[in-house]
């Protein structure tokens, strides 16, 4: 179906619904125009938590545009499916306090809604004296962020929990878990739809620009962006003039700010990308591990760690990979390597040996493998979600994501809270 054709379906679905407006098309330079009241670009978990929380609780009638086929094929569907404590980031920080408030959501809504999850508990070890001190920082901070059932936990008590374990010392989270997050998506999806949203796939925002305050996105078939050649003017198959926008567009959220004609650019955070890699655990028929194990976190990322799917299978990752550069075209295309090379693993096996010395040569086996975006660089630090309304970038009624990465998923409910509450006004 059409691009124009199919959105013009979704707005009369969405017009048919009691409290929504829309005005006639119309046409101008030979682009369609149609009105709409809230757009949420991009159908990750946090997109989807966002459009939900919009039409649930707020009444809201919701266009999601995906430029992929279905929703939660990035980021959503390519990481560890942790649900994490909240132990180490910042006091404070948008980390720190929509990690710990997420959670809590989180658990609360697999409850009622029956999805598949486990409260399995996490050690974070130190298998190195120097190492130490550095548990003792993060149970502090811990306990700073509000995180419930820390512990620390000499040698002897941490190996009996796990006996394939070598640690000096492991700090015990019992508030961290494991989840379906596809079944979580599915169910989200459900509830945003019969409340109001529309979702629309193989459909790209590829760009903005403002007329007064009115944002008019353009919006592009994603089939049609295969002969793009990145250097000529994208001209899209439709404008969509909508209230507001929340800009979830995940690796390419901060590339698509910056396509958006009228903003200003010196408030869009440049764009790093680390791929991290999975390797799963082969030949073992009892797996090792009953809880997740973390090493201490390293720049860029929380170290190759021990992660359990639901049915007890193992896995080891991710690990940390710049990527070099990309362009915000190819950005916005999704155009990156997520190639797991079997090479990889020859670094996996020392890291994983610290703690778990009894791995077997040749029983790691390629995962898959997911990018993080990424607000700083290498050796840079790690920086904090950016959640920017108004007040920074000066258009109305525009929300932008930045940096989603890990604890995205467990914060996916406390960030769509936040959002919804910035766009209550309009």
């Amino acid at each position: 179906m059409k691009l124009n054709k199919l959105v013009r379906n979704s707005i009369r679905n969405l017009a048919q619904k009691p409290s929504f407006t829309v005005s006639r098309n119309f046409r101008s330079g030979g682009v369609e125009k149609e009105s709409a009241d809230c757009v949420v670009i991009g159908a990750g978990v946090v997109g989807i938590a966002v459009a939900r929380e919009l039409s649930l609780k707020f009444g809201r009638n919701v266009l999601v545009i995906e430029s992929d086929s279905t929703f939660g094929t990035g980021s959503s569907s390519r990481n560890s499916q942790v649900i994490h404590g909240g132990i180490y980031y910042p006091p404070n920080s948008l980390k720190a306090c929509f990690c710990v408030r997420g959670r809590r959501l989180l658990y609360d809504y697999c409850k009622e809604h029956g999805i598949p999850h486990k409260q399995t508990g996490k050690l974070i070890v130190a298998t190195r004296y120097e190492e130490v001190p550095k548990l003792n920082y993060l149970l502090n901070r811990g306990n700073e962020n509000g995180v419930e059932g820390l512990k620390m936990m000499e040698a002897s008590e941490a190996m009996a929990m796990e006996p394939q374990l070598q640690c000096l010392r492991a700090l015990w989270s019992s508030t961290s878990g494991i989840i379906d997050s596809h079944s979580l998506m599915l169910s989200q999806v459900g509830e945003a739809e019969s409340h109001g949203t529309t979702f629309c796939y193989n459909n790209t925002v590829v760009g903005a620009h403002l007329e007064g305050n009115q944002i008019y996105l353009h919006i592009s078939e994603t089939e049609s962006l295969k002969n793009w050649d990145h250097k000529s003017q994208q001209h899209p198959d439709i404008l969509l003039l909508p209230k507001v926008v929340v800009n979830s567009a995940g690796l390419s959220s901060a590339a698509l700010a910056r396509c958006f004609s009228g903003i200003n650019r010196g408030v869009i955070p440049p764009s790093f990308y680390a791929r991290g890699c999975y390797f799963s655990l082969s030949n073992t028929r009892v797996p090792p591990f009953k809880h997740l194990i973390y090493p201490i976190p390293e720049v860029g990322g929380l170290g190759v760690h021990v992660t359990l799917d639901l049915d007890g299978q193992v896995k080891f990752g991710p690990d940390v990979e710049w990527l070099k550069p990309i362009d915000d075209v190819s950005s916005i295309q999704n155009k990156f390597d997520y190639t797991v090379c079997a090479d990889r693993a020859k670094k996996f096996y020392p890291e994983i040996r610290k703690y778990y010395p009894s791995l077997k040569d040749d029983s790691l086996q390629p995962g898959y493998a997911g990018i993080r975006p990424k607000l700083s660089g290498p050796g840079e630090g790690s920086a904090d979600f950016i959640i920017q309304g108004e007040e920074s970038h000066g258009i109305p009624g525009l929300v932008n994501l930045f940096g989603i990465e890990s604890p995205g998923l467990t914060s996916s409910m406390a960030i769509a809270e936040h959002v919804a509450t910035k766009l209550s006004r309009f």
